[in-house]
This record gives C-alpha cells, structure tokens and sequence, in this order.
C-alpha cells in the first residue's frame, strides 16, 4: 500500500517523492498490463505508458478514489486501447527453468504448465471478463474496487465476474482433455 504522505509529496511537486511512488507501483502495473495483453512486450510498452501516464497527471488524482483504483483505472484504458488497436496474441516466449538439487522437477514442471493453461484460457477470454479477472484475482481488488477502476456497476462486475469464471472451466476442462476450443 502506497503511503498518503508520498502522494501528496509527489502531488506538491516533490520530483524524488513522485519517483518513489512510480517505483512502488510499477510491479503492479506490469502484472495488470500483462495479464490483460497476454503479451510480455505489449506489457512492457503499456505498463510505460501508464507509468508515464501516472508522472504526468498525478496532480490531477483526487482522493474520492483510492490510489491504486486510480492507477488501476488508468493502465486498463491503456490496455484496452492496445488490445482495440491490435489483434491479440499468444506469446509464445521461452522461460528458462532453474531447478535446484531438492526440487521436486516434476511438481514444477507440471505448476509451470498449469500456470501456462491458465494464462492462455485468460488470454482467451473476451476483453470485459478478462479484465475483471485479472482485477479480482491477480490484483486482489474487491468487488467494489472493480466497479470504481472500471466504472461499471457492482451487479455488472459479478456478472461478468460469473461468466468468467464458467469461460475458464470450459477452457480449462478443454486443456485438461487435450483440445482447445477456439
């Protein structure tokens, strides 16, 4: 959780204060871009452009939201407009593995994979659905925080919320199975 003090600092101009600030947030904003794009470079450009985005409109944050809704609210937009602009891709990036004496290579091979399945079956989720996702369940935000981020209703986000959650049980039943559904 970002301190209020930095906030204000960075808002009165502090150029250390605002530095610090990014720094804290940018991790976050990463993991939402990269969520939301499925793509490690579509992520980077996007988390940039959010953290430029947050340097140059900080003043413009009022506390009628809290910070990281706001921050939120910003990288999605982001995000959409990239996904909008560009088809969406599957990356299929190499991940080096590290195993080290004691693992068990198995136990983590198959984590990898499963972690793999999950990310494409968010990947393949329409853009609404997507997003609340990665909201609630990779940012830990609440129902309430997604409405605020997104500007949605509560009863809109539990219901797109709930039609996530059954896409993924298809998707992923379907890569339990072998077959991937398009």
């Amino acid at each position: 959780m970002v301190e209020p003090a930095l906030i204000k600092a960075a808002q009165a101009g502090d150029r250390e204060a605002l530095v610090t600030l990014l720094r804290e947030i940018e991790n976050q904003v990463y993991r939402t871009a990269y969520y939301l794009l499925n793509n490690e470079q579509d992520a980077l450009d996007a988390s940039q452009d959010a953290l430029i985005r947050i340097y140059t409109k900080i003043d413009s944050y009022e506390e009628k939201a809290q910070f990281r809704t706001w921050v939120q609210r910003i990288v999605t937009n982001i995000c959409i407009d990239k996904f909008r602009r560009k088809k969406p891709s599957v990356s299929i990036d190499e991940h080096d593995m590290v195993f080290h004496a004691g693992d068990n290579v198995e136990t983590e091979v198959l984590s990898a994979y499963a972690a793999e399945e999950i990310r494409e079956a968010i990947g393949k989720l329409p853009e609404h659905h997507r997003t609340v996702v990665v909201l609630r369940y990779l940012q830990d935000f609440s129902y309430n925080e997604i409405a605020d981020s997104l500007n949605l209703p509560l009863n809109t986000v539990k219901s797109y919320l709930f039609r996530a959650r059954q896409q993924l049980q298809i998707l992923l039943h379907d890569y339990q199975k072998g077959g991937v559904r398009g």
